[in-house]
This record gives C-alpha cells, sequence and structure tokens, in this order.
C-alpha cells in the first residue's frame, strides 16, 4: 500500500491533523495522483459538523475538488501518464449500467455513486477518505485532464462548485441572446457569472448585499438588483430565460420566479431543504422550477475544456494546509472571497509523523 499524510478528524472533537492514510495498492484502471490543492467547500465543513452531532464516522478526511500530477498508473491504464496535469470532483466511481450512468450523467447514478470521501468502495466495501493529503488513488475514468494553461489552485474549486453551475447554463441553453439571473455571489454565484457572460449571456446578479455591486460587474455581470428592492424588481418581472438561485441559506423563491420568462427556469442549486412554491407562480408564464447537483464525466469534462479556452478559473485565496483549521472557521462565518484552496504541496512526510494508527482510504 501507499503511505501519504492527509489531514484526518479521528475523533469527537473533528479537529484535522496531520496523520499518516494508506492509499490502497493501484487496481488495473487506477492512477495515483500528487494532490498539489484541493478546494475547501461548505460541504466539507456539514460533514465534520455532522460527524461531531452524530458521533461520527471517524476517521474522515474531506476534500472533494482537486487538482494535481499523476504519480503512477495501473497497468490497464492507456489515458494517462506519470506526469499528466488533472483534476478529480466529487465522485470516484459508480455503477456505469444504469440508465443514468448510460446517460452520461454517473452523478445521478441508481446504484449511488462513489463519493470522494464519506463513499464506499464498490470493490472491498472501504469508505473513502478524501483529498486534504498528499495522494489519492481513484479509478482513471473518473479523472479529467486539466488544462495546464490555468492556475492549478483556481481549477480545483471548478470540480465541484463550477460543475454544478455549468450543468444547467448548458442544460437550459445559456448563450447569445439568452438573459440570465444569477441569485448570489458566493462560491458558486461568482462562476455562474463568469460562465454565463463567457457563453454569450447577458447577467443580471441578485445579490442582498448592495456593496457587491462593483463586484458582481467586475466578473462580467451586465445588472445588479437587490431583491428588497421592490421597484428594481417589478422592472426585471417576466425577463429572465433561467435564473440559477445559488443562495444556500433558506429563502423565498417567489421573488425569483416572477423574473422569469415565458417558459424559462428557475433553477435552485443553493438551498437543498424544503421549499414552497405557489402553483399561481409557475402557471404564470409556464415557468419551471428545477434544481442539480454536481454533473456527468462528459460535462465535467467539457467544463474543464471550456475554462482552458476562455481563460476562465475560481477566484480563490490560497491557505497553506497548516492554516486549514483557521480557513474552515471563517468559511463558517462566509469570510471568503470567493472559494479557499488548500496548498497542499508542504505536508511533512508521513514518517516524521507521531507516531498513531495508520489509516486506509
Amino acid at each position: 500500500m501507499r503511505t501519504t499524510t492527509a489531514y484526518v478528524a479521528e475523533g469527537p472533537d473533528a479537529t484535522l491533523r496531520p496523520r499518516p492514510v494508506r492509499r490502497r495498492d493501484l487496481r488495473e484502471d487506477d492512477v495515483a495522483v500528487r494532490v498539489t490543492y484541493c478546494g475547501v467547500c461548505h460541504s466539507d465543513l456539514h460533514a465534520l459538523t455532522a460527524a461531531v452531532a452524530d458521533g461520527g464516522p471517524f476517521p474522515l478526511v474531506p476534500g472533494h475538488e482537486f487538482v494535481g500530477e499523476i504519480s503512477a498508473v495501473g497497468p490497464a491504464v492507456t489515458t494517462f501518464a506519470v506526469g499528466d496535469p488533472v483534476a478529480v470532483g466529487n465522485i470516484v466511481d459508480s455503477c456505469g449500467t444504469c440508465a443514468l450512468c448510460l446517460a452520461g450523467q454517473e452523478n445521478y447514478c441508481r446504484e449511488f455513486p462513489t463519493l470522494t470521501y464519506n463513499g464506499t468502495d464498490r470493490h472491498d466495501g472501504s469508505r473513502t477518505l478524501g483529498a486534504y493529503a498528499g495522494e489519492y488513488v481513484v479509478r482513471d475514468r473518473f479523472v479529467h485532464r486539466r488544462p495546464p494553461s490555468l492556475d492549478p489552485a483556481g481549477v480545483a474549486p471548478l470540480m465541484c462548485a463550477g460543475i454544478t453551475v455549468w450543468e444547467p447554463l448548458r442544460r437550459w441553453g445559456a448563450g447569445p441572446g439568452q438573459r440570465v439571473g444569477v441569485v448570489g455571489l458566493g462560491g458558486l454565484g461568482h462562476l455562474a457569472v463568469k460562465l454565463a457572460v463567457a457563453l454569450g449571456a447577458e447577467v443580471t446578479v441578485f445579490t442582498t448585499s448592495p456593496g457587491k455591486a462593483d463586484d458582481a460587474r467586475a466578473l462580467g455581470a451586465h445588472d445588479v438588483v437587490v431583491p428588497t428592492d421592490d421597484e428594481a424588481m417589478s422592472a426585471v418581472a417576466d425577463r429572465f430565460d433561467l435564473v440559477v438561485d445559488t443562495a444556500s441559506g433558506p429563502h423565498d423563491l417567489a421573488p425569483y420566479l416572477r423574473t422569469v420568462a415565458l417558459d424559462g427556469t428557475l433553477c435552485s442549486l443553493g438551498h437543498l431543504g424544503p421549499v414552497t412554491v405557489e402553483t399561481l407562480d409557475l402557471l404564470l408564464g409556464r415557468r419551471s422550477l428545477s434544481s442539480a447537483g454536481s454533473g456527468g464525466l462528459r460535462a465535467t469534462q467539457e467544463l474543464l475544456d471550456f475554462c482552458g479556452e476562455h481563460g476562465i478559473t475560481a477566484d480563490v485565496e490560497v491557505v497553506p494546509a497548516a492554516s486549514l483549521p483557521a480557513a474552515l472557521e471563517r468559511l463558517a462565518r462566509n469570510d471568503v472571497r470567493y472559494r479557499f484552496s488548500l496548498d497542499l504541496t508542504g505536508l511533512p512526510d508521513p514518517a516524521d509523523l507521531p507516531a498513531s494508527p495508520v489509516l486506509q482510504g
């Protein structure tokens, strides 16, 4: 087995500490990725919080949007070679045979995809440990070619936040002649703006923080609307072909639905809890309410290629691995613009760490 260093939560305090971790021996279609940067996602914070509340599962190693270089390949791997720049997202395997996998939507696998961490390995039943680590072993099919022209630290969040907004933008045809609204200007929202603008759409940002108007325009937005301004909201009624709602907290969808044009769609991405919708808000204009999550393999590579062509990355604050606890505390306060990217290039050698059980994952 291969031994690397990872940031591990071993018990109920959920404190992440550097510990030695064993990765599996490479199977025929596996590659090992030397991790250089990993995005710090709100779902990582939620996983740690849930582990504290529920008493586990431990050990827990977060991290599901990462980049690096190939460090080893299995004997059947022909698409990658040692040294190739790559990126990996939040799923690392799927059944490959259900209707959704065959449609290129492995993220919706009927047998449930194997998550990059806290997932169940389809071969041996072990639990996956994530990419807050120096190396990760993954099936080659779930590894993506990374455009070498892009800043790797800014590419890492594309593998979660980026693909999450890319899927609805492509599904509902964002492009020239289309009007797109983006609710929220955080980790997902700022990428939705960049991508929609690059696709050729006219983009309006809805933000409850008027101070973010300049930021939104700097990202390429053509207009900014404060949703508490009734006059401004009335002016954009029935306007948008697609509204991508990235706001993470519970909120009323009705004001945004009323800005959707005839046969348009509101795609709710940020808040995954229950919502209440008046049927009349859908009936008037044959509006649709939808959602999406992550993306399939084809769409993810398409996103990376598009970003390479247009020079798009996430706006990130790079933090050294040793500053991870402080970064998580700031993330809990939404004190980041717009995403943390964890620098994992300077991890201690696992042989130099204090004696502790060597974990597998």
